[in-house]
């Protein structure tokens, strides 16, 4: 096919794709005759809306048309998975996907690619190291392919904003790619030192790449930060905003508690919204992002679940209450706004806990060596493990354990095999330096962040440059370019009635019900479910950390660094209103305590203001022996607690000579185990019921 007739049947697809008034771009013609014709490997640094994925679909329908394989493109998320498959069909392409959510389909996918039925196979990259997929799919599909695709390529980077182990795979994939088999790696968010890296772990050993890097503005956002004080003055203020904001839009929060309650409370004012966060059901998600993308919606307030991909031409806005740690994730995020419409909205309200939620983020990254060679050393001792039965015997929790046999995994010191994973026996060394970096760069994404909410200058020119967009200029259309400030002024009635919706005090802690797997492993003869007569019953807190509300005031009392004193009488007042409101079976009988060693002053008086004030006996306090144990694993800690938490025998005699529920008091809950374990001794000591109250809970 010569040059002008694969042109032609490019924009034939394009109208397909994008409508008849779609016409490609010189930009976009430029790397699809690079894929097509020429067969080379190209990066693409492109802003979002720019039309990525009109170019690969196009790229591979033209390929199978000349014979080739189907292509595969590496895609990081559901939502837009699901936005590429409709693209796609709509041009006669088939594509299909193997995710976590259709895994009743999977051997029907499989059966199609092998038989040459599809035309696209879209893929997150944690499923290429499925060992079923890895070892049986993998490379056929590999031998055969005709196009790979990794969108969203800077995820492969250690500099890139959302670093994922598992991106860092596809140096293998593709090197294992047959010669003349196109790569194209996509981004919108990628600084110079992200295109070299992706540069050099994805387009190496195959001729010097194309790299097309366009302007990254965006003529229709208006970008505009509005500083508020407090966090009722920010939700008040959304609320009275929210119906001016043009069209339907999203509404980002740091945390699931501040999407759920943002989301709560823009119902209660009469708005259309749904929360989307990570804890979010997939098919309520599919239903949510289906709302929005109809304009059944005003908004949906997300979490950074709903991020990369999400596409909605006509999105009016994109407000932020609570800023992300970076300017790059920033950038991206707000880049789902404004991409068929002239003008969209991108207001920040930034948090004065926003700092505290990105530290908290932090810690959760790339565990310390003598973790990471607990890892190691449990695998050589027992030669291959599932992640659950691993899990027991390091201090780490499941999310972090998989991160860790992800990079190792990457890294060729363990191998993922049918039924858990295996040691390899190749060296491995910590790499300190690397982690050490990346610990730095996001130190300075912080600092970048802060410096753009107090920037005078243009907004849009800051997080250009961020991006090291060569065509970096003022834009002429932010609040600083133009004078126009967002107004600051809330309603102070509404501000009034959104306080006391904040405040409104208890929440519920459910109680555990299984013992955590592997405890026998560890020397703790516990399995299964808990039993009924050694459970506690549904418990209250005050609030949550991460609450909008009392999340700044229970931080200071509880949270990392808070110093030993007396409970305030405010939060004490709180504290009343909720037993008030608990609507019990039976009255407790009696108050018993959880001894604290970090916080004895506000325990002891927690406890010692409920007993006065309900006229309740103080039954005595649970002891706590020796340091606090790692929270970071549910096996563990119990282990830890059943050699830690003593019930003195004088508070066992109180019990056992006034059985009736017992209302069991601590400063807070993290994993609840602390309080499965004192409502096990209670039950056993006689207590008919345990009741647990806590000031503050993390989850």
């Amino acid at each position: 096919m010569d040059i002008d007739t694969l042109r032609t049947r490019a924009e034939d697809l394009l109208r397909a794709i994008a409508g008849e008034s779609a016409r490609l771009r010189p930009d976009q013609w430029q790397a699809i005759e690079a894929l097509v014709a020429d067969r080379r490997r190209a990066l693409v640094v492109q802003r979002t809306g720019w039309g990525k994925s009109a170019v690969y679909f196009i790229a591979a329908a033209l390929l199978r048309e000349q014979g080739a394989g189907p292509g595969v493109i590496v895609s990081p998320l559901l939502a837009l998975m699901r936005n590429q498959i409709a693209a796609a069909t709509s041009a006669g392409i088939t594509a299909v996907t193997i995710n976590s959510t259709n895994q009743h389909e999977w051997a029907e996918v499989e059966e199609a690619i092998a038989d040459g039925r599809v035309d696209v196979l879209l893929v997150s990259p944690e499923r290429l190291n499925n060992p079923q997929f890895r070892d049986l799919v993998l490379p056929k599909l590999t031998a055969s392919a005709g196009l790979l695709v990794v969108d969203e390529a800077h995820c492969i980077s250690d500099w890139g904003h959302d670093f994922r182990p598992d991106y860092r795979r596809l140096r293998t994939l593709i090197a294992d790619l047959p010669v003349g088999v196109p790569v194209l790696a996509t981004t919108a968010t990628a600084n110079d030192r992200v295109v070299a890296d992706v540069s050099e772990q994805l387009l190496h050993n195959a001729g010097e790449p194309l790299v097309l890097r366009g302007p990254l503005d965006r003529p229709s956002l208006r970008l505009a930060v509005v500083d508020l004080t407090t966090a009722e003055a920010r939700l008040a203020w959304l609320g009275q905003r929210l119906a001016e904001l043009p069209g339907s839009g999203i509404i980002y929060t740091l945390t699931v508690a501040a999407a759920e309650d943002t989301a709560t409370y823009l119902r209660e004012l009469g708005y259309d919204v749904a929360a989307y966060t990570g804890k979010t059901e997939p098919a309520e998600r599919e239903r949510a992002e289906q709302d929005l993308l109809d304009n059944n919606v005003k908004a949906l307030v997300a979490t950074s679940a709903l991020g990369m991909g999400f596409d909605k031409p006509d999105l009016g806005f994109v407000v932020h209450l609570g800023v992300p740690a970076s300017p790059i994730a920033y950038y991206q995020q707000v880049g789902r706004a404004g991409r068929g419409v002239e003008r969209a909205e991108v207001i920040a309200l930034p948090g004065r806990d926003d700092k505290a939620i990105w530290s908290y983020f932090a810690s959760l990254t790339f565990p310390e060596r003598q973790v990471v060679e607990q890892v190691l050393d449990a695998l050589a001792s027992h030669g291959k493990l599932s992640t659950a039965a691993l899990e027991p015997l390091v201090e780490l929790s499941r999310s972090r354990l998989e991160l860790v046999l992800k990079v190792l995994d990457v890294d060729g010191a363990v191998r993922r095999v049918r039924g858990g994973w295996e040691p390899t026996g190749r060296p491995w060394s910590y790499d300190a330096e690397r982690y050490a970096r990346v610990a730095a760069a996001r130190e300075a994404e912080q600092a970048a962040m802060l410096e753009y909410l107090a920037t005078s200058d243009c907004r849009m020119e800051f997080l250009l440059k961020q991006l090291d967009d060569p065509h970096a200029a003022p834009c002429g259309r932010c609040d600083n370019c133009t004078g126009k400030h967002w107004p600051a002024e809330v309603d102070e009635q509404a501000m009034a009635k959104t306080a006391d919706r904040l405040r409104r005090p208890g929440v519920e802690v459910g109680p555990r019900r299984m013992w955590p797997s592997g405890l026998r492993s560890i020397g703790v003869e516990l399995s299964g479910k808990i039993p009924s007569d050694e459970l506690a019953e549904p418990g209250r807190a005050l609030g949550r950390l991460t609450d909008i509300g009392w999340g700044g005031q229970l931080r200071a009392l509880v949270g990392p660094g808070a110093e030993d004193g007396p409970l305030p009488q405010s939060v004490f007042a709180a504290c009343i209103r909720v037993l008030a409101d608990w609507n019990w079976a039976e009255r407790p009988v009696g108050v018993v305590g959880i001894d604290s060693s970090s916080r004895p002053q506000l325990v002891r008086s927690f406890v010692e203001r409920i007993t006065t004030t309900g006229r309740l006996p103080l039954l005595g306090f649970l002891t706590a022996n020796g340091p606090p144990g790692s929270r970071s694993n549910s096996a563990q800690r119990v282990a830890h607690l059943q050699s830690r938490l003593q019930l003195p025998p004088d508070v066992a005699e109180n019990i056992r000579t006034a059985p009736g529920p017992i209302l069991l008091v601590d400063d807070y809950t993290d994993t609840g185990w602390t309080l499965a374990m004192a409502a096990r001794q209670l039950r056993r000591a006689g207590a008919r019921a345990v009741l647990p109250f806590v000031l503050a809970s993390t989850t």
